[in-house]
Parts: C-alpha cells; sequence; structure tokens
C-alpha cells in the first residue's frame, strides 16, 4: 500500500488499462520502495493523487499497469487467503491444495504458530504464474492481501515456507 511508503518518488510508465501489453503511458510517480514493492510482489494499493484507489499492478510479460485489483494470469482478481501461484511444472492451475507443515523460514528458524495455523487452515487454488525460474523448484507464493501496515515485511505473516508439506485438497 502507498501510504506505508515514503522516500523519492518515481515516475511509472505502462499500461493504465488491463488488456495492454508493455504500455508507455505515464503512470504517476510513487515512492521508489513502493514501486520497488509492487514489481517485487505483484500489486499494491495506490493511496493518493488521481488514481487513489486503484492498483498498481506488476508483471513480467505486461510490465506495470493501472487496475481496480491484484489481478492474476487470466484477469480474475486475486482474492486473500485463497490464490495462490506456482510455475505450471509445479502445480498446474486449478490445483486445489492445504498446508499440512509449515516447515521453517529461511534462516531455519520454526514458522510462528499462529501464522502457521492460519496458512494451514486455508484452502488454496493454484489461479497465477510467477516468472518461469523463479523462486526455485516446487516454490509455491500465497497471496495474503494487502500490506497490513509499515513494516509489513519485517512481520511473521511476510515469511517463506520452507521444507512444508501439501496436500491435494477436494474441488
Amino acid at each position: 500500500m502507498e501510504s506505508f511508503h515514503h522516500g523519492p518518488r518515481r515516475a511509472v510508465r505502462g499500461c493504465p488499462r488491463l488488456e495492454c501489453h508493455r504500455g508507455r503511458d505515464a503512470l504517476g510517480a510513487y515512492p521508489a520502495d513502493f514501486v520497488q514493492a509492487v514489481h517485487d510482489e505483484g500489486t499494491g494499493r495506490i493511496t493518493s493523487g488521481p488514481h487513489r484507489g486503484r492498483y498498481l499492478n506488476w508483471s513480467y510479460d505486461v510490465g506495470y499497469w493501472l487496475d481496480t485489483a491484484p489481478r492474476d494470469t487470466a484477469g480474475r482478481p486475486l482474492r486473500p487467503w485463497r490464490s495462490a501461484a506456482a510455475d505450471r511444472s509445479v502445480l498446474p492451475p486449478g490445483h486445489h491444495f492445504t498446508i499440512t507443515r509449515c516447515g521453517h523460514d529461511d534462516d531455519g528458524a520454526a514458522i510462528d504458530d499462529a501464522v502457521c495455523a492460519r496458512f494451514r487452515t486455508t484452502r488454496w487454488t493454484i489461479v497465477d504464474e510467477f516468472t518461469p525460474g523463479l523462486g526455485g523448484t516446487r516454490h509455491i507464493d500465497l497471496y495474503i492481501g494487502e500490506e497490513t501496515g509499515p513494516g509489513f515485511t519485517d512481520t511473521p505473516l511476510y515469511t517463506t515456507l520452507r521444507d512444508a508439506s501439501l496436500r491435494p485438497a477436494p474441488t
């Protein structure tokens, strides 16, 4: 979310709407760390200026674009605590699963119990893809929604589940 980011503004060019590829229109200027977060995570809500309330989205095959929602590769809105992304070689679109074991984080520490419980009680569906080859083998991204405050990437919710276990879920 733009309001959680500060610093020098960076002009962004791209598509003013969905259904455009590699646009060159001026989309506004936003804090550079917000633009980087959108590039890293794929989406962020704009909270100031003429595009307030819209989303700045990014994907490797489109670039930046303005939209009314975070989107999957088919153009459907992402659903927090439901939507997941995977390389097609890992899990196909439409695959449903639950997390049965959270594993550990990047540093080898156990995942926070409350966070793990939240991940384990969710039925996830593969609806999106990410840049092929990024993230490593057997990599899945889970969409948990918008940032909830400044420093969100330093909270227990922003984590990596290493050596987690999944179970197919009924459709």
